[in-house]
């Protein structure tokens, strides 16, 4: 079967960097530097420790359903948002993570725990679900968005 990751779109967070830190602030995020390797949403690679990052909060699953969500995460500046087929990035590939199934209503109507070498047959087994209209995936241990799977 046949699935596309994505990260989240580089132009939603682009503008934050060239906010001061008061700004920030007012928007709910600070400018950073990586404290170890944090993960970037949006290219799907870490970050360096030290490198300048941007925490903020983001409802990545902006639904009408009780699974809309939001949380903190890390983006990089520069960065081009990860959108491949059949591909999984390192990043998660190195890391145990919450793959989660959702429905056309945005219902969560499956969900695994699995280690990133594995995501690929979590990915299909979910996607047999019936009804799964579209995966996301969270870092198990913090419990943040890590990526969205569609369908290819």
């Amino acid at each position: 079967m046949n699935f596309r990751i994505t990260g989240l779109p580089a132009e939603n967070f682009d503008h934050l960097f060239a906010l001061s830190d008061v700004e920030l602030r007012a928007h709910g995020a600070v400018r950073t530097k990586a404290p170890a390797a944090v993960p970037c949403r949006i290219s799907l690679t870490d970050a360096t420790p030290g490198d300048e990052v941007i925490l903020t909060n983001y409802e990545h699953h902006s639904v009408d359903s009780p699974y809309r969500m939001r949380f903190a995460i890390y983006v990089r500046k520069g960065e081009e948002t990860y959108d491949r087929v059949n591909q999984v990035p390192e990043q998660l590939r190195m890391r145990t993570l919450a793959a989660r199934a959702f429905d056309r209503d945005g219902m969560m109507i499956g969900r695994e725990l699995v280690e990133g070498p594995q995501l690929e047959a979590a990915i299909e087994r979910l996607f047999a679900t019936p009804g799964a209209a579209y995966l996301h995936l969270h870092y198990a241990a913090p419990g943040c968005y890590a990526a969205k799977v569609e369908r290819a």
